[in-house]
């Protein structure tokens, strides 16, 4: 391998407007953003990279790295435009994907609503068979029944197979032989057994999750091939990775296995870059601020790690509200996500209100000022009617804008069903009722984990976020915002700086009295097997990091809080080892201990990674000189009520150390920077913006 290849890597983010490319060679970035390709998204992918590589002056086959996110996934569940999917279940079980919980998110709405499953009730086809919850066979599998599903399955032109047997995760063998007899019978459909997908207790959410990947993933391994095959006639012969949703980096044939692990790769490779930037900066409480084209999304980090969770829920019928989604089983860095990016649609409600999303404009036709067929007002077009966006250099001038047409969306949506005659005014009302609502987002998240939103340093990236990251501290009341590099592409900057890593979980109910260390070492060795696997295949002789926990409950509980698990083999000490950390953590979470119940292991989880190399640390350093601007550009003032002289600094003009006062904007090729009144904007040494509050002008 030679050196120029060995240092180049490109990693490429599809979203649902934007399609970014950013390449990193000897000590350079390059960065393109291109309209997605909906209908066909590797064309999109191909002609960015294309790009990318032009600019860079490189040859594919000098890439050492491909690294990719993408929201596909995602959008097939939501829009329903996944495979013709059925799903196999243990006899007297195939209504547990329509029962769920058996709750209702909104216990007095007599018109609630939840999503449909993936899977109809026709397509649920019941066998006889049943195992117990360690394992043991009470029924064997009536394989009469199976061969039956045959001809079923042949009628409905059925694309996938999703099996899900009850207590499959204590002894998959009914599962397995299930697939493999009708496989060898239907080679051309697609098969997921929940042994191998989501191998945990609580049938629904191993059921949603096993369908859900049953059901993306003809579609994903189809563009997972596509892409494979136009990269290498391009001369691409490096790996291929793929970013998932839990902060790690899998392989493209484990990702074309169990894509629903992709459903948040996008939003978590910001994520990942924000916290790569908390620690730079040495900031360790952010809030990850990514606001695209379609949504907007909102993270905690504290001590330089984001909170992670066991589930995610998509297709919510109450966009906020917990429950109303299918649940997905799958580590995800957890995040909340709003349908507020810049192709989000503005109206009014039933009530007369400004509203936004969650429906969006996306790349075709997209925003009306994109005179791409576009009608209806959107985030952008208030963005660019205020004057904020440069209509000649968006996106760094390769999607030309057209303002009148922005205006007439606006006006003909907004402002004159409310009686507004200046269309400034209705642009302004989109902008506030957007950034009124993220902030509250952000608020009500922050409350909902113990934590105090003004205590938090914003970190502002995606192509709208650093428009709207200033409004957004003035309403939660914080005091610093950054603006990384190259923020218009940051999750693909942030695939960059993901490690490549894999998590393995199994259920194995085990009391803590009834500790069996051997049976213990042999699942843990089995894990690692299994992710080291995962890992050697894209990195195979860097040095790994382990990490083990345990969901522990006290015996007759609902639910588990994770413990942390000492690494290396356990012996019969470990006992009280595993104990004293769960009253430890248990305490921490409910200010007390129950010393005389019985604790239990319900699921056991091991994760491998190549531990990525320490950022240098710059902190936060003082101004040194102030900045000269570029010229001046009418922009909106609130308090003015009218478009008033605001400078803008070109981003690649400003050397570290310089600084201003805002109102101002930092433009640069893939988004700008809005500075309010009351903040001031300097460059750091690494060339982060650091917007911070101006006590002296507040």
């Amino acid at each position: 391998m030679s050196e120029s290849r060995a240092a180049a890597r490109l990693s490429v983010d599809i979203g649902g407007t934007f399609t970014d490319i950013v390449i990193e060679a000897n000590g350079h970035r390059t960065t393109a953003k291109i309209l997605t390709t909906p209908a066909a998204p590797e064309e999109g992918v191909i002609c960015g990279i294309e790009a990318a590589l032009a600019e860079a002056g490189l040859a594919a086959n000098s890439l050492s790295l491909v690294l990719h996110g993408t929201t596909l996934a995602t959008n097939a569940i939501l829009e329903r435009k996944g495979a013709k999917t059925a799903f196999i279940t243990t006899q007297g079980f195939r209504d547990v994907l329509e029962i769920g919980y058996e709750s209702r998110y909104d216990q007095y709405d007599i018109m609630i609503e939840k999503p449909a499953p993936l899977v109809p009730r026709k397509l649920r086809l019941p066998v006889a068979e049943r195992v117990d919850l360690t394992g043991r066979v009470l029924k064997p599998l009536d394989e009469d029944m199976v061969e039956a599903l045959l001809p079923v399955i042949q009628a409905e032109e059925i694309e996938s197979v999703a099996i899900g047997y009850m207590h499959a995760y204590a002894n998959p063998d009914h599962e397995r032989r299930t697939r493999d007899f009708l496989m060898a019978r239907l080679p051309e459909v697609s098969f997921s057994i929940s042994s191998e997908v989501c191998p945990e207790i609580r049938e629904y959410e191993r059921f949603t999750t096993t369908s859900a990947n049953a059901y993306v993933r003809p579609l994903m391994a189809s563009y997972l091939a596509r892409l494979r095959d136009r990269l290498g006639t391009m001369g691409v012969i490096c790996p291929v990775l793929l970013m998932t949703s839990g902060g790690g980096l899998t392989t493209l044939e484990n990702a074309m296995r169990f894509p629903i692990r992709l459903v948040e790769s996008g939003p978590a490779g910001g994520a990942i870059l924000a916290t790569r930037v908390a620690e730079e900066m040495e900031l360790e409480k952010v809030i990850s601020f990514d606001m695209g084209g379609t949504t907007a999304k909102i993270c905690l980090i504290s001590d330089y790690r984001p909170q992670s969770a066991r589930e995610f829920e998509v297709d919510r019928a109450s966009r906020f509200t917990k429950g109303s989604g299918l649940p997905l089983r799958i580590p995800v860095i957890e995040m909340v996500e709003i349908g507020a990016g810049g192709g989000s649609i503005a109206r009014l409600d039933s009530l007369g209100r400004i509203t936004i999303g969650p429906d969006s404009a996306g790349a075709s036709p997209g925003p009306a000022a994109y005179g791409q067929g576009g009608v209806r007002p959107t985030i952008t077009d208030a963005d660019v009617v205020l004057g904020k966006i440069d209509p000649a250099s968006f996106a760094g001038g390769n999607v030309p804008l057209f303002p009148n047409k922005s205006e007439a969306a606006i006006m003909q949506d907004v402002g004159t069903p409310l009686g507004v005659s200046d269309v400034l005014t209705a642009a302004y009302g989109i902008t506030e009722m957007v950034d009124e609502t993220m902030s509250n987002a952000a608020r009500v998240h922050s409350v909902e984990q113990g934590k105090v939103a003004n205590e938090y340093s914003l970190i502002a990236f995606g192509g709208a976020a650093p428009l709207h990251a200033g409004r957004l501290a003035e309403k939660l009341g914080i005091d610093r915002i950054v603006v990384p590099t190259d923020a218009g592409v940051g999750s693909a900057v942030g695939f960059l700086k993901a490690p490549i890593a894999y998590e393995v979980v199994r259920s194995r109910n085990m009391r803590l009295a009834a500790f069996n260390p051997a049976i213990v070492n042999s699942l843990m060795q089995e894990m690692r097997v299994e992710a080291l696997a995962v890992i050697r295949a894209a990195e195979p002789k860097a040095d790994v990091v382990e990490r083990r926990v345990a969901f522990m409950r006290y015996v007759g509980q609902g639910h588990e809080i994770m413990i942390e698990l000492p690494n290396g083999d356990f012996s019969d000490n470990d006992r009280d080892t595993v104990q004293v950390a769960f009253d430890a953590e248990y305490k921490r979470h409910f200010r007390r201990t129950l010393p005389n119940a019985e604790t239990e292991v319900l699921t056991w989880a091991l994760s491998l990674s190549v531990a990525p190399p320490s950022p240098a640390r710059l902190g936060v350093a003082p101004a040194a000189s102030v900045a000269t601007p570029s010229g001046h550009r009418n922009v909106f003032g609130s308090k003015e009520g009218e478009m008033r002289a605001v400078p803008f600094y070109c981003r690649m003009d400003l050397a570290p150390g310089v600084a201003f006062d805002g109102p101002g904007i930092i433009v640069e090729d893939q988004t700008s920077t809005y500075v309010p009144h009351g903040f001031l904007a300097r460059i750091a040494a690494n060339g982060y913006i650091m917007i911070e509050r101006n006590r002296d002008s507040a």
